[in-house]
């Protein structure tokens, strides 16, 4: 699906959000490559599960013609600096929930890109007909993002022990988030 894109200035910045199109194929695949190099608390280390522009193409195009799907771009300067994408289920038994996800270059963290990202989808999400989006991994070390997720609405819905090995060798926990909406 597509939503109209908005400006947001924070600290100096401005940036837009945007539905992403096919153009954004190569500079998304290059973007999710470097945020995974960039923190643990995504679920790849940098090069695993590689995404090639052609297939991210693929992907933008699915999301932008589907309506329980949305992929979003934080844009600077014709720079992507983020990324967020909510995907729907059409399966009868789920099609009230969606599963979320979303990076940052660790640059622009403190900027509200990623709340601003989330607050988008949550909007969408909303006039859409989703009434459950879930956050799967949430490292139980990322104590930013499990605190913007719940001044957004999230809630700990369960937790994973020792889901993760991280580079130090030892294991994490993550939770399962999410955001109910008139349930």
């Amino acid at each position: 699906m597509i939503i109209n894109q908005k400006e947001f200035y924070v600290k100096d910045l401005n940036y837009t959000i945007r539905s992403a199109n096919k153009n954004d194929a190569k500079k998304v695949s290059e973007l999710r490559l470097k945020i995974d190099g960039e923190s643990e608390n995504m679920d790849r280390e940098k090069g695993e599960d590689f995404i090639d522009p052609a297939r991210f193409a693929e992907i933008i195009e699915t999301d932008t013609n589907h309506a329980k799907k949305l992929f979003l771009v934080a844009e600077l300067d014709g720079r992507l600096i983020g990324y967020s994408r909510c995907a729907g289920n059409d399966l009868k038994r789920f099609i009230h929930k969606a599963e979320f996800g979303l990076g940052v270059l660790k640059d622009y963290w403190g900027y509200g890109i990623g709340k601003n990202l989330m607050k988008e989808t949550i909007s969408w999400a909303d006039m859409n007909g989703i009434k459950k989006i879930v956050l799967y991994g949430v490292l139980e070390t990322n104590e930013r993002g499990i605190e913007l997720y719940k001044r957004l609405g999230f809630e700990i819905e369960g937790l994973m022990k020792k889901d993760r090995i991280l580079s130090d060798g030892k294991y994490y926990s993550t939770y399962i988030m999410a955001r109910f909406n008139e349930l």
